[in-house]
């Protein structure tokens, strides 16, 4: 039999990304604090907030003994850097500055939590922005969707054509690198392409 996987993210993209290599979820609600700890490296940041989305979530389950938990995160890193989510217009236009003319790291990290059990991989992806205009970034910023998205921009959505290059993984960088989720999932007994 295999397990029931449980999604531990309010993420719209994850969803679908997760429905896209046909793997049958349930969606938990979970909140954890995502501030950086000192001196926290971009790479550690994203792979720890992975874990602790798994943890929290395998955490409300307690009676279920064969749910796996599939937690993620995805964050932008500049310069060493870590760009959540920005938190006001200026911290949003400020990002999306910074970014243009430039190439940054998307860092995104998967984990999987069972009894007893917790795996993660972290991927790192390089995007490269043209330069942005003053006049486009406020534009964009009254779209609405710099607002909940890391780096103060989405991929996958209008910011798309602000991209001229992108080395590694394009799922990864809309927030789950389908390839090493797939993978984890297979060490988990999950497999993809089921009838849902």
């Amino acid at each position: 039999m295999v397990a029931t996987l449980y999604l531990a993210s309010g993420s719209p993209r994850r969803r679908e990304l997760l429905t896209q290599i046909g793997v049958p979820f349930i969606t938990l609600a979970v909140t954890i604090d995502e501030t950086p700890l000192a001196d926290e490296t971009p790479p550690t940041y994203v792979e720890r907030l992975a874990r602790d989305k798994a943890a929290a979530g395998l955490a409300g389950l307690a009676d279920d003994h064969q749910a796996v938990v599939l937690g993620a995160d995805t964050t932008v890193a500049l310069d060493g850097r870590i760009l959540g989510k920005p938190g006001s217009r200026a911290e949003a236009l400020a990002m999306l500055r910074a970014l243009g003319g430039r190439r940054h790291e998307v860092l995104t990290a998967v984990a999987l939590a069972s009894a007893g059990h917790c795996e993660a991989r972290l991927v790192r992806s390089r995007v490269t922005f043209r330069p942005l205009a003053a006049a486009e970034t406020e534009v964009y910023w009254a779209t609405g969707e710099p607002l909940d998205k890391a780096g103060g921009y989405a991929i996958q959505g209008l910011a798309a054509v602000f991209v001229s290059h992108l080395e590694g993984s394009y799922s990864a960088v809309v927030g789950l690198p389908l390839c090493e989720t797939a993978q984890l999932l297979a060490e988990f007994g999950i497999p993809c392409w089921q009838r849902q």
